[in-house]
């Protein structure tokens, strides 16, 4: 998820996507058993919640029904070769990514062995000369440095020839990562839920959640304190919050606690960045992907990650405010990037040939900074909704970014342009790759061939998705303390956007701010309700008039002055 558009996108009809029922048979007996709202019970079935006891689960996280980490395959070898190198002092390396996940993947793992081991080292490969991954000068560095033991976190999973060398090299690598395997590398042990032959029963945490059960077997293993596991939380919540990984069953317990820590006690570095984005209200995933995260981000997308890693192993609260302002100073200049980078591209997509009946769009801009490129990718998505790729040059090569619209496979597509590509990875939301500048021409036409044969014409055009219709008499301060109990929102327990028919203004509609509107909805004779519209003051006259319109929205509470009301953001109208 990138940070809100810079300049007004392009406005189209959205489509309505209703989520399929569950099965109404279910639903009835969770709505007798929790005694709640059928709609209630309607959302919590559709999540997978059907029975009492897993709708308590659901409401009440607890931290003892994490899985025992031992499940995962490999674990054992891995706890005892950690065991060894700590047991007899050897030179450890902490290696991870250069994003969110990967850099709050070395804090917990690197803070942890330094506890007992002091010589541990960290390393992050840089962004623009080693790219993602394990890489060879990493390797080599380690040989000099008489490293004895190798710990990748939230990579390290297609590193077969890196891990080979190392070998070679006397130095044993412990593979930690998130990501899909093709073919393994030879390592010492791999933690990887998604693996061949890992029974492990979640196969969804994060980079950094990984290296936390790591944490958790050792101190399992060897009968230590648990506060470093809850010390521990807020750090593993930012990682899965910004990794967009599914926030059910352990994500959601982890983000659950986390998300506590952050409010009431986060270490130095996360306090001294939350002071900087200065959040109104508690701390919310989205606070987590919209704030915290960028900032954090901007240190590898504009530089040296080390500086992320360094402001997260701040214990000095001094020390910890020095290194976020620099780091918030670092994503200013990025922020500036990325809005004169995306001015540019949108206006070059713009004026491409044949814009109109085109289904891609590919820019290239020769001294782009290669950092922002996938955000400024993203940027196109949003601005004109169709599958986007964004280049720049780098040693006398294009890399670029691609990211797609809602459901269409970007892996997919670029997989059939394989020709006009020399290297390329990613999944079917966002890809990295690589061509010749003399195969650009080349690529813009077969890209947008494979475009053109495997997207669905809805796919072009903007999707809502609402979960239920309801009826505005349904929205009462019971009914929203118990949706409020559904958090955290995130990636697959989304925050419900519900949908009533046939309803309109009582006559307060005005336009507030610079092009909101702000008016109270009621439904046949039914009590009216507070709803903001952002971006949509060009609805006032037809509402003004008493039309009735269907709406999509979210459902709020709004305090002022100690008082607090319901109120509904909408999404999207729809006039009758």
């Amino acid at each position: 998820m990138s940070e809100p558009v810079l300049i007004e996108t392009a406005k189209s009809e959205k489509i309505w996507k209703y989520a399929k029922a569950p099965p109404l048979a279910s639903v009835a007996v969770l709505a007798e058993a929790l005694q709640v709202d059928e709609a209630i019970a309607w959302l919590l079935c559709h999540r997978k919640v059907c029975s009492f006891e897993q709708a308590r689960d659901y409401f009440r996280p607890d931290l003892n029904k994490l899985h025992d980490p031992f499940l995962m395959k490999d674990m054992d070898k891995a706890v005892d070769r950690l065991t060894e190198a700590l047991h007899r002092q050897e030179r450890i390396l902490v290696y991870g990514d250069y994003d969110v996940d990967g850099t709050t993947s070395i804090a917990v793992l690197y803070r942890f062995i330094a506890s007992i081991n002091p010589s541990v080292q960290f390393y992050v490969p840089d962004r623009h000369k080693e790219g993602y991954g394990l890489s060879m000068t990493a390797v080599e560095w380690s040989a000099e440095q008489n490293i004895d033991l190798i710990i990748t976190l939230d990579c390290g999973i297609t590193a077969v020839a890196e891990v080979e060398w190392a070998k070679k090299l006397g130095i044993d690598v412990v593979v930690t990562d998130h990501h899909l395997p093709s073919v393994l590398p030879a390592a010492y042990a791999i933690l990887n839920p998604k693996q061949p032959g890992c029974t492990y029963p979640f196969k969804e945490l994060s980079g950094c959640g990984i290296g936390f059960k790591l944490v958790q077997a050792y101190i399992m293993k060897h009968g230590m304190s648990t506060d470093w596991l809850t010390q521990s939380l807020d750090l593993v919540a930012v990682s899965i919050a910004a990794d967009f990984v599914p926030l059910t069953g352990e994500n959601r317990i982890l983000v659950y606690f986390g998300l506590q820590k952050l409010n009431q006690n986060p270490c130095p570095g996360l306090k001294a960045v939350i002071q900087l984005s200065r959040p109104k209200n508690e701390l919310t995933v989205n606070d987590i992907v919209f704030s915290i995260a960028p900032r954090i981000n901007a240190a590898g997308r504009m530089g040296d990650a080390r500086q992320a890693v360094e402001l997260l192993l701040c214990c000095d609260m001094n020390d910890a405010d020095v290194r976020a302002a620099a780091i918030n100073t670092t994503n200013s200049d990025r922020r500036d990037v990325d809005a004169v980078i995306t001015r540019e591209a949108i206006e070059m997509a713009r004026c491409a040939e044949n814009f109109s009946e085109r289904k891609t769009m590919v820019v290239y801009g020769k001294n782009w900074h290669k950092g922002v490129l996938g955000i400024v990718a993203s940027r196109l998505v949003e601005q004109y909704y169709r599958p986007s790729v964004v280049f720049s040059q780098a040693d006398g090569l294009l890399t670029g970014s691609a990211r797609t619209v809602n459901g269409f496979n970007i892996y997919q597509a670029l997989s059939g342009c394989s020709e006009c590509i020399e290297q390329f990875g990613g999944h079917e939301a966002a890809a990295g790759l690589i061509i010749k500048e003399e195969n650009l021409s080349a690529f813009c036409t077969r890209f947008e061939q494979e475009v053109d044969r495997l997207i669905l014409d809805e796919q072009l055009v903007p999707s809502l998705e609402i979960e239920r219709q309801i009826r505005l008499s349904q929205i009462t301060p019971k009914f929203y303390r118990i949706l409020r109990q559904f958090a955290p929102f995130g990636h697959d327990n989304p925050k419900p956007v519900f949908a009533s028919e046939a309803v309109f203004s009582d006559g307060s509609a005005r336009v507030v701010g610079e092009n909101h509107l702000l008016l109270r909805v009621q439904q046949d004779d039914g009590q009216a309700i507070t709803a903001i519209a952002f971006g949509s003051a060009m609805h006032l006259n037809r509402i003004a008039k008493g039309l009735p319109f269907n709406m999509a929205y979210t459902i709020e509470e709004n305090t002022f002055r100690k008082q607090s009301e319901i109120k509904l953001i909408i999404k999207d109208i729809k006039f009758l």
